[in-house]
């Protein structure tokens, strides 16, 4: 079927039935579908509504095959629907969806169990006819046991399979004896209560280590697990926690999807659930996903130093656990991670906010905040950061709730919503000079300044950026002294005061490069070459941009870059030098295109000025934010 549908394919559990209640809403299926349509995050609408209009206007003119797996109900799957003809849809649920047919003009399918001579023989091809034909009542015992359900008897198989010399007459009755062991979960459906009997009986044959980390999984509800956090929620040794995930995967009850990931199947995470809960103390259970949420938190902060060094450390009890947090050697490895466990990351904030571990679920999205900005994941940001607030509100927890609306404030700001923010800082504010925290209340203020620049109010940036400064410099905080120098020299510039401008950005390089601030000295270089650049003095701009961009390479802020090369395509014009513009351009363009920069389309324009001959291809592109 793949062939008929050339423009790809769309695939998404929607974890209807999941164990822990976490369905995929259908926003964030839709999000997951404009990420696969290679949509960057910065250019998803808000909104579930305008989500739905641009993923259905890119496959206006597609043929895509869309597989919507595992959904729960027709509101679920409904905004998943392409608006064009061209496109076929495949749903699978456990439920019928008859408003999908009345509705949509769906065609329902009703899926039956195998028959028994297809349940036969795929017990035959796992185990071969001769076995088979030895003890034709045996194979047929497995065949009714486990509802002639295929992934039931393929774990019956795998397991016969490794006891060879066993006749399948003992295999039949191990899985009869199993029966009733997830009663609970039966519902009247015989064939589910097969197949919990049979994870019942596979999971009855492990090792006593690998049954307690398998039912210790049933607390994660992220999508997969690592080996090293599987360590860490069961507080075992990395090297020991591997053995027994290797057990597990032998025994079919986890897959290892990726290298060294692993995942649960959906009636697998039902089963590990109800074990966790009848073998496990309450005490026990609390234990375990504290483990976990607290390993999540020490590695994304060992991660935090990379991607935002020198900046303020979230404060973090020590790490006392069996299972080190990972350690990165470089930033591009520590983004990495954070990607990579990114959906484990923002549920581990919802488990720890509903677990009651108020000061994982405020400070995990702290430490995140320079990946979250860094990679533009706004939505996770302001989801998590709102998320930590509500859970440090509901505690009474004051110094979380002041930390967490400065990050949901930063989170509002890169989103474009900078007076959301401003409302925030105030309020974080107040609560800053309640708690008696000088440099936090520096911080804030600060942060009101750059939020009132974005929101084009520079008198009040102005205002609070240099009461910003002047707390910095009492508290000798080099860090926030040098961001306020060069966030003052960009609202004096964008007021048409030069003269005040350069003198701030020169004083802030001297200070951030006293503090090894790396990354704002390279907006700072910027700004600087822009200032010199509308002055007229030409060999002052083009060396300042050549400065920015050795600057952002050496820390890999591929964005400034990006940024820095359009300006410096814009001094190239001005000094009436095109096809170095052109090359500027072009290597700018790369850069945008990479990340899907919404300034890609103001360098196409420039590029396209310069072949049509205009003069007016000039522009200058927003700076980079910064933030305190």
């Amino acid at each position: 079927m793949g062939d008929r549908f050339p423009d790809g394919q769309l695939y998404i559990n929607l974890r209807g039935f999941d164990p822990t209640g976490s369905a995929v809403t259908p926003d964030d299926a839709v999000r997951t579908f404009l990420d696969a349509l290679g949509v960057p995050p910065m250019r998803i609408p808000a909104g579930l509504d305008a989500q739905v209009a641009l993923y259905r206007s890119l496959l206006a003119r597609r043929r895509v095959l869309v597989l919507l797996d595992n959904a729960r109900d027709t509101e679920q799957v409904r905004p998943l629907l392409p608006g064009s003809p061209g496109c076929l849809v495949i749903v699978t649920s456990r439920n019928r969806l008859t408003g999908l047919v009345a509705g949509e003009g769906a065609h329902p399918l009703t899926l039956d169990q195998l028959t028994s001579a297809e349940a036969r023989d795929l017990l035959a091809l796992r185990l071969g006819t001769d076995r088979l034909a030895a003890e034709p009542r045996a194979a047929d015992e497995i065949v009714s046991r486990c509802g002639r359900l295929p992934l039931a008897l393929a774990i019956v198989a795998a397991h016969a399979r490794a006891r060879p010399d066993f006749p399948l007459s003992a295999i039949a009755d191990e899985v009869s004896d199993s029966h009733g062991s997830l009663d609970a979960f039966a519902g009247g459906d015989d064939i589910t209560t097969d197949v919990r009997a049979v994870f019942s009986w596979s999971y009855k044959a492990l090792s006593a280590p690998a049954a307690r980390v398998f039912r210790l999984l049933g607390l994660h509800a992220g999508p997969d697990v690592s080996a090293p956090a599987a360590a860490a929620l069961a507080g075992l040794a990395p090297r020991a926690a591997r053995a027994l995930l290797t057990e597990l995967t032998r025994a079919h009850l986890l897959t290892e999807h990726r290298p060294g990931r692993y995942t649960l199947h959906d009636l697998l995470r039902v089963y590990a659930a109800e074990r966790v809960r009848a073998e496990e103390t309450p005490e026990e259970r609390d234990l375990a996903l504290r483990r976990l949420l607290s390993w999540y938190l020490h590695t994304a902060d060992a991660a935090y130093p990379h991607i935002t060094p020198n900046r303020r450390r979230i404060r973090l009890e020590p790490w006392d656990g069996e299972c080190p947090p990972l350690e990165f050697p470089t930033q591009e490895r520590a983004v990495e991670w954070c990607e990579t466990e990114r959906s484990n990351l923002v549920v581990a904030v919802h488990q720890a906010h509903q677990a009651g571990q108020t000061g994982i679920a405020w400070r995990l999205p702290a430490v995140l905040w320079g990946f979250f900005y860094l990679r533009s994941h706004t939505h996770d940001w302001l989801d998590t950061s709102r998320t930590g607030l509500a859970a440090a509100r509901a505690a009474g927890d004051r110094e979380g709730e002041a930390q967490s609306l400065s990050d949901t404030a930063a989170a509002l700001r890169s989103s474009g919503r900078p007076d959301e923010a401003i409302e925030l800082l105030h309020e974080a504010l107040e609560l800053n000079e309640e708690l008696g925290d000088g440099e936090a209340r520096s911080s804030v203020i600060s942060n009101l300044g750059d939020a009132y620049l974005h929101a084009g109010r520079l008198d009040k940036s102005v205002e609070y950026t240099r009461r910003g400064l002047a707390l910095d410099r009492v508290a000798g905080s080099v860090w926030g002294e040098g961001i306020a120098l060069s966030n003052l020299g960009d609202a004096y510039q964008r007021m048409g005061r030069y003269d005040e401008a350069l003198g701030c950005l020169e004083r802030a390089l001297v200070v951030l490069r006293a503090g090894g601030n790396r990354w704002v000295e390279g907006v700072t270089l910027d700004i600087l070459g822009t200032i010199h650049r509308r002055l007229g003095h030409y060999a002052e701009s083009v060396e300042h941009y050549r400065q920015a961009l050795a600057t952002h390479r050496d820390i890999g802020n591929r964005w400034g870059e990006g940024h820095t090369l359009g300006h410096l395509g814009d001094a190239h014009l001005d000094a009436d030098e095109p096809e170095a513009a052109r090359t500027s351009w072009r290597q700018a363009l790369a850069i945008f295109a990479e990340f899907g920069h919404p300034d890609a389309e103001k360098i196409r324009e420039r590029l396209a000025g310069l072949r049509a001959g205009a003069a007016g291809a000039r522009g200058r592109g927003a700076a980079p934010r910064r933030t305190a």
